[in-house]
């Protein structure tokens, strides 16, 4: 058997010398959680480094904060940051290292730089908006318009979230007595899972919008709306898959989740955003009651500008009728005048045109009288006649053929012999 042999134990506390004896300072640290939990008042970590140009891990490492460091930490890093410690966020941890005999190697936590991680979520978000903003979606809800008469609501929000309820009771309980419809689409709200649970319930409320049914109307709008819930967990609101399916959604998109931080992307890309679910439910009674004051603004105005009209058409009515008697007077005045001047015309052109007349009348009596056969009996003439007709050419005539001859005083009736 050999001499220089050494039990686990044994490695393990020369380890954890050498550790102590090496390293006896505390390091600032930065990595990315891969894993992060609560256990007995102690958070729990796992640490990670990625590859640059990739997602291949290069480094990896426990970590622990103890509960009476915890409980410090904690708050100040949700308070600064305005999110809760999670995989896949990364952090400037203050670490000392520890060698356990039983329990192995563990970086033990003394503090957290909230900064750093902002820092990094800003970076994160700027390449967000960066990114939407090159696809060219990023102002596209801002292009829509809320419709006139919106009314009916689709929400998304937790079905238990107080938010909600309140909500609902200032859409009801408006001063005005607007009636609302108001639909609500349940999503996870915080914690894991948020901006899928609203990818879907957008993608529900499309798919109902594109097909709509007697149960199943058309909505004029989306309300997004989270109240109630921590503010510690903002970051499901700020993905770069929501905020594509919000920009590019077809229905203006109001937000009111409750925060006081600066906008999340989500805001950012929404149609309004507002600071709580009350606040949405105003938003949407105002509209309403801008819409119907402008309409009651225009029917005042119509109306005023409709007596005006009238009393302005009766004034000249007025004026008319009391002028109508004059111009009447006047106007019968110059046709008599006309009609005078035109029957003297008319009056001498007929006497001309009979006196014309006349005269071609005599004319052709005289001519008529040059004609008539008696006054060429008288001269010595006489006419001949056979069944009443004038007998022009004697080789007409046949033997045995009676004719008549009229002479001026007398007829004789005779028979051709020959």
């Amino acid at each position: 058997m050999r001499n220089d042999r050494l039990s686990l134990l044994e490695l393990n506390r020369l380890v954890r010398g050498v550790i102590e004896c090496e390293m006896p300072d505390e390091y600032w640290v930065e990595a990315e959680l891969s894993e992060c939990r609560e256990n007995h008042g102690h958070c729990f970590m796992s640490l990670i480094q990625k590859d640059e140009r990739g997602s291949t891990p290069v480094a990896k490492a426990d970590a622990r904060c103890w509960a009476s460091k915890w409980m410090l930490i904690r708050p100040y890093f949700e308070r600064t940051t305005g999110q809760q410690l999670r995989p896949g966020i990364k952090v400037l941890l203050k670490v000392y290292a520890q060698f356990h005999e039983a329990y192995g190697f563990s970086w033990i936590v003394t503090d957290i730089d909230p900064t750093y991680t902002l820092g990094d979520m800003a970076r994160k978000r700027q390449e967000i908006i960066r990114q939407l903003k090159e696809e060219g979606v990023f102002d596209l809800q801002k292009e829509l318009d809320l419709p006139v008469f919106c009314q009916r609501i689709a929400v998304i929000s937790s079905e238990t979230a107080a938010g909600y309820g309140d909500f609902c009771h200032q859409l009801s309980d408006n001063p005005y007595g607007f009636q609302f419809h108001v639909q609500l689409f349940p999503a996870i709200m915080q914690g894991e899972g948020v901006s899928q649970s609203i990818i879907a319930a957008l993608e529900e409320i499309y798919s109902q919008t594109t097909h709509p049914s007697p149960l199943t109307p058309h909505y004029d709008c989306v309300v997004i709306i989270r109240g109630g819930g921590a503010t510690s967990d903002m970051s499901g609101f700020d993905t770069l898959e929501l905020a594509e399916n919000v920009a590019n959604f077809p229905l203006p998109i109001i937000t009111g989740i409750g925060h006081d931080r600066d906008e999340s992307i989500l805001d950012m890309v929404s149609h309004t955003r507002v600071k709580t679910p009350t606040a949405a439910a105003t938003l949407l009674i105002d509209h309403l009651k801008a819409i119907l004051d402008t309409i009651e603004g225009a029917q005042s105005l119509i109306t005023h500008y409709a007596q005006q009209k009238l009393s302005t058409f009766h004034a000249q009515l007025s004026t008319l009728s009391e002028a109508i008697p004059r111009l009447f007077s006047i106007v019968k005045t110059r046709h008599e005048a006309r009609l005078d001047t035109y029957y003297q015309r008319i009056t001498h052109q007929v006497e001309r045109r009979l006196t014309s007349e006349r005269h071609k009348l005599e004319l052709v009596d005289e001519k008529l009288r040059a004609l008539d056969p008696a006054l060429l009996l008288k001269r010595g003439y006489s006419i001949t006649l056979k069944d009443g007709k004038a007998v022009r050419d004697a080789q007409a005539l046949q033997k045995g053929d009676e004719i008549e001859t009229r002479l001026a005083n007398g007829t004789i009736h005779s028979t051709v012999n020959r």
